[in-house]
């Protein structure tokens, strides 16, 4: 109920002030579970992955940004959940895991934070541990403009552009952050491919 809520409030402003694009929809798998993979250049950015998507996505989001007490709320009525970066969060990764044991859709920034100068960072292989071992595909998603969605006073344009899923085969764990990077890499694509 308050997914739906939220949802529909942010995708109404995004429509109206924003003039927001979604591309690629059709390139979501149509059920079961999958992972979502995007650049992380904003706080806005799991709020625009969730109002794109058509089915509700559960992000691994930092803890700290659960103690703002209005975007914390934000993000668990999204469906966020935290995650204690720079150590291993067992808890976390048996949340994510569940999730897509039950189907869901899960939400990861690989870059593990934002990137102040727009350029997309060193991956962690965390999204595809996890796509392994559960055996579910890997979704790249570009974020473009989302740091300037609410710039100088003003609403601007960005967009979210969805591309075809990645399915990785099980391997060792030195070509993990291989993996990884090459994950990173189809993001940058998405975010510098031109529409004729």
């Amino acid at each position: 109920m308050l997914y739906r809520f939220a949802r529909s409030l942010f995708r109404f402003l995004f429509i109206v002030f924003c003039r927001w694009e979604v591309e690629g929809l059709e390139n979501l798998p149509g059920r079961g579970p999958f992972i979502v993979v995007a650049n992380h250049v904003s706080y806005w950015d799991p709020i625009a992955v969730g109002c794109a998507l058509p089915r509700q996505v559960f992000f691994m989001a930092k803890k700290e940004l659960f103690s703002y007490p209005v975007f914390g709320t934000v993000l668990r009525w999204l469906g966020a959940f935290p995650v204690n970066r720079g150590q291993p969060d067992r808890a976390a990764l048996k949340r994510a895991f569940n999730l897509l044991k039950d189907g869901e859709v899960l939400g990861i920034f690989p870059e593990g934070t934002r990137s102040k100068t727009g350029e997309m960072l060193t991956p962690y292989s965390g999204a595809v541990y996890l796509a392994l071992r559960a055996g579910v595909p890997v979704c790249p998603v570009a974020l473009i403009g989302t740091n300037k969605i609410f710039y100088r006073g003003l609403f601007r344009k960005f967009k979210v552009r969805i591309g075809a899923p990645i399915s990785f085969k099980k391997s060792g764990k030195e070509d993990l952050q291989t993996a990884a990077e090459f994950m990173m890499e189809r993001i940058k694509e998405l975010s510098e491919f031109r529409r004729a």
